[in-house]
């Protein structure tokens, strides 16, 4: 981000915020390794991070949150760690559920979840149904969760209804598979934020991604805050967004 320019975080209320930030939750592990501390260590600062992260995104008026928690690869990851990370992910809900709920927001939860444990698959229907009515902010949980198979998920649906004979098969469009995706009804996100400086998407909302604008951050997770979301956002607005036409000014 250009350190010129005449916006700074504290004049964030002065300006319209994206109505839907997506966030890759990136570098957990490598602050831990940075400071001689376990792994472990760094997803426990990461979740921390998260609730600083969520706070945030309701106070600034952000009406979607989408956060990339466990990816579908992450499995192959060391046994040890993957407890770890199911550990917390029981903990966080067990925990910040009631204040969520509490402060207005909505869960919602896209991904595979048919082979997940049961009682994570409990954790999880429960956050849901809990706080279905709340309004303030939707937190979007992606977990067990790879674009890639979601777009093949959103494809079988439709080819079953084609199958049936409940769909024509010209009249499959990519807007109509839109609606068979994880979440039909969240709007694309404006915004994907990826910390710890790597640029790249890993299996993140590919379709949805087709006209967000990207912001890399070079901090690791567990340092991101309100500040660097303030940033991130006031980048966002310095961008021109086109959407395959003429400008599109994200600025007022």
């Amino acid at each position: 981000m250009s350190k010129s320019a005449p916006l700074r975080p504290a004049e964030i209320g002065d300006f319209a915020v994206p109505r839907h930030v997506a966030i890759i939750m990136d570098g957990n592990g490598r602050w831990a390794a940075a400071r001689g501390l376990p792994r472990g260590e760094g997803h426990r600062r990461g979740v921390e991070a998260l609730r600083r992260t969520v706070r945030a995104a309701g106070d600034l008026g952000i009406g979607f949150l989408t956060i990339f928690s466990f990816s579908a690869e992450n499995w192959s990851r060391p046994s040890a760690e993957i407890l770890e990370l199911m550990g917390l992910l029981r903990r966080f809900i067990r925990r910040d559920l009631a204040d969520l709920h509490r402060r207005g927001v909505r869960v919602r939860v896209i991904g595979e979840r048919e082979d997940l444990d049961p009682d994570i698959r409990r954790l999880l229907d429960e956050a849901e149904e809990l706080t279905k009515d709340n309004s303030r902010l939707v937190l979007v949980v992606a977990f067990n969760y790879g674009a890639r198979q979601e777009i093949a998920r959103a494809a079988r649906r439709m080819a079953a209804q084609v199958v049936a004979g409940d769909l024509a098969l010209n009249a499959v469009t990519a807007d109509k598979l839109a609606g068979y995706l994880d979440a039909p009804d969240v709007p694309d996100p404006d915004l994907i934020i990826r910390t710890s400086g790597e640029q790249r998407l890993s299996n993140f909302l590919l379709w949805q991604a087709a006209y967000s604008e990207l912001v890399f951050v070079p901090a690791y997770w567990p340092e991101f805050d309100r500040t660097a979301l303030e940033d991130a956002i006031i980048e966002y607005r310095r961008r021109e967004r086109r959407f395959g036409g003429l400008v599109a000014q994200t600025g007022s």
